[in-house]
């Protein structure tokens, strides 16, 4: 295997960063899929490793969601196998579709990976997320009108997941398959245009490109570096003040003086504190409540996802959860 290609280079330096900071024979997982990516990051992180003397162990999941999934299991750890990689774990998920195909495969996949985490004790997960998946993200956000969080993108660091290639783009990791000899699968889900990431990949993204310019991805990812680091601030912000105040009973003249940037993390704290699941508040549910405070007007009510409810009672926003219907 080719060592000194410049597209695997590129992300063994990538890898390198982060193994610096981990102590000699640590224990690092790293999630394949089979495709370009994670696989470029398998090769990677294998070169690197002999340099650190850190533990690799691949992470596989079978989605189950294709005929063929145990065979794109199968595939992808025979070439982990020929990278070099010893231990593998491969773990079949048990995708249950809630709230969307592609949330509900990612929930059951980090399932997978906790389970890994767990047999072998790591506290460092390496994923392939790209520069390519980032700017993808960061349009699919701008299209449902979610906040700052949402344009923010994926965090290089979350918890114990890194994503060493979000300066990396899709077509360098695929360069560095082919420069180390190793197969990578194509998911057949990836050129199909009834999902919205699909068809941001394939027509968005490249009619940018041509209307506006080359570079539209890396000016995406610069963007979503900024105002993750302007979200990670005015989080900070409203945390401190959430703290202080009962999320089920807040005091309408607490909020009055502050930026609205920050009475809506407040409004939405309260409301996955109320058991709202994760995820589900939108902008578009923020409104009516934003309006109990700087425009009352008597109104009634607002009704939100898991049966939470708030009401402006007394200068107060009151936040309760209705009970389930009885059957």
């Amino acid at each position: 295997m080719s060592i000194t290609t410049p597209a695997l280079l590129e992300i063994r330096k990538a890898v390198r960063v982060w193994f610096e900071k981990l102590e000699p024979n640590s224990k690092v997982c790293v999630g394949v899929s089979g495709g370009a990516d994670s696989l470029a990051l398998a090769i990677a992180a294998n070169l690197e490793a002999k340099n650190f003397t850190i533990d690799l162990i691949a992470v596989v999941v079978d989605h189950g969601l294709q005929e063929n999934s145990a065979q794109i299991a199968e595939f992808a750890k025979k070439q982990l196998t020929k990278i070099g990689y010893k231990d593998i774990f491969v773990g079949k998920a048990n995708v249950q579709i809630t709230d969307g195909l592609e949330a509900s495969a990612r929930r059951a996949r980090y399932k997978v990976f906790q389970q890994a985490i767990e047999t072998y004790g790591v506290n460092t997960f390496l994923l392939g997320h790209t520069k390519n998946d980032q700017a993808e993200g960061v349009l699919l956000g701008l299209a449902r009108g979610s906040g700052t969080k949402s344009l923010s993108g994926m965090q290089e660091v979350s918890g114990i997941f890194i994503r060493p290639l979000l300066a990396i783009d899709r077509l360098t990791t695929e360069s560095a398959c082919n420069e180390a000899g190793i197969e990578f699968w194509v998911d057949p889900h990836n050129s199909n245009d009834d999902f919205t990431r699909v068809r941001v990949r394939e027509n968005i993204l490249p009619l940018l490109e041509v209307q506006i310019g080359p570079g539209i991805a890396d000016a995406l990812s610069r963007s979503a570096k900024i105002l993750r680091e302007d979200a990670s601030a005015l989080d900070q912000w409203a945390e401190s003040i959430f703290a202080t105040i009962d999320p089920t009973n807040i005091e309408v003249s607490a909020l009055l003086d502050l930026p609205i940037a920050i009475r809506s993390r407040i409004f939405r704290m309260a409301i996955y504190a109320m058991g709202a699941p994760a995820g589900s508040i939108s902008a578009a549910h923020i409104e009516p409540i934003e309006a109990f405070v700087s425009d009352w007007r008597g109104q009634g009510h607002t009704s939100l996802p898991g049966g939470v409810k708030v009401s402006r009672i007394s200068g107060r926003l009151s936040l309760s959860r209705t009970d389930p219907i009885q059957h």
